[in-house]
């Protein structure tokens, strides 16, 4: 399902947070990971979002209701608990220059949810109790033993039969969630090719080298006797190299890089990703060919090019699958906005802060 809305996760166990689950309309217009380093596509936004209006202060001292969504009240205590989930998933407490406009996205996630479980009602969906215990028992091996799973229900002040009934709401709304994204049509081979025909940007990728290394680590501030002997170490391996000798098993006996356990594979990079002294000698080298001795601020290094690609465009036919994904997500997002925003429309909500 693509909008999920992990209340129960959040607000009790600490999971995925809801604020995080469903994207706000702006985020998705945002390019995904650039094609040509991660395989996935994006769409950039286009132009600067026009600033939004400063958001209205949250008191300090809340009302025991915060907001009330067709009669049904959301509690400072249920509001509270999701914010202190937020602040431990952070690390932090909310930044006092952004309090406000956290709290009322919290607020404003909080009003969804309960639209969503209202109309799961509505729409009369049934949720059995072996889907419930499994959802338990998914919360609960998020810990190392029961008593640590029971501490942290103490510690957010809740039962094992209110952790259930809002398994049982989580459960519902994904459902209705679920059944609401099954009537949003896949994108078509069209859709794909116009997507990649119009942003030709977004699939070309840069010059990249795939290739090992054995590194010696050797401090630049340190010792002429230091430098000298991992010099003479590094001089001893290159010999065997040259001489020969298996590349990555001499990678995994002697350098001292954390690439050594992968025989030195350092993958493909492009010139960007490693340090210039490094990278020239990467980029001269031909496939197959081993570098003498090089000096960086890591030490010394002996580099073996695997494989060497010039910069392209990718084809249609190797991006298209993600392409489909991207496009197949952005218009479920759209439909899932358009839905909330059309329970909100026919809803009476009070906010009370």
């Amino acid at each position: 399902m693509f909008l999920k809305l992990k209340f129960v996760a959040c607000v009790l166990i600490g999971a995925a947070c809801v604020i995080a689950c469903r994207k706000a309309p702006a985020a998705s217009a945002q390019a995904v990971s650039t094609a040509a380093t991660t395989g996935q596509v994006g769409a950039g936004a286009s132009g600067k979002p026009a600033p939004a209006p400063p958001p209205k202060p949250v008191p300090t001292q809340l009302p025991d209701v915060v907001a009330r969504v067709n009669g049904e009240n959301l509690k400072k205590a249920d509001f509270e608990r999701m914010v202190h989930t937020l602040e431990q998933r952070a690390g932090q407490q909310i930044p006092a220059e952004r309090r406000d406009e956290i709290l009322r996205g919290a607020l404003d996630q909080l009003v969804v949810y309960t639209l969503l479980s209202q109309e799961s009602r509505n729409r009369g969906i049934k949720v059995e109790e072996t889907e419930i215990d499994q959802k338990v028992e998914q919360l609960r091996a998020k810990f190392p033993n029961q008593e640590a799973f029971a501490k942290a229900l103490t510690e957010r002040g809740m039962t094992m039969d209110r952790l259930k009934h809002d398994a049982r709401v989580d459960i519902s709304v994904t459902k209705l969630m679920d059944a609401e994204m099954a009537t949003e049509p896949g994108p078509s081979d069209e859709d794909a090719k116009n997507f990649y025909d119009k942003n030709p940007d977004r699939f070309k990728q840069g010059e990249k080298v795939r290739a090992s290394h054995i590194l010696i680590k050797v401090d630049q501030k340190a010792p002429p006797a230091a430098k000298q002997k991992a010099r003479a170490e590094i001089d001893a391996v290159l010999k065997q190299a040259k001489a020969g000798g298996d590349f990555a098993k001499l990678a995994q006996e002697r350098s001292q890089d954390g690439s050594a356990a992968q025989g030195g594979d350092l993958n493909y990079f492009t010139r960007e990703q490693m340090v210039p002294e490094f990278t020239k000698v990467a980029f001269e080298l031909k496939p197959g060919q081993i570098s003498d001795v090089v000096e960086t601020q890591f030490g010394y290094h002996i580099i073996k090019v695997v494989d060497h690609q010039e910069a392209r465009t990718m084809p249609y036919e190797q991006v298209s699958p993600q392409i489909k994904q991207y496009l197949g997500n952005q218009k479920k997002q759209q439909h899932a906005d358009a839905f909330v925003d059309g329970l909100k429309k026919k809803s009476k909500i009070e906010v009370l802060i």
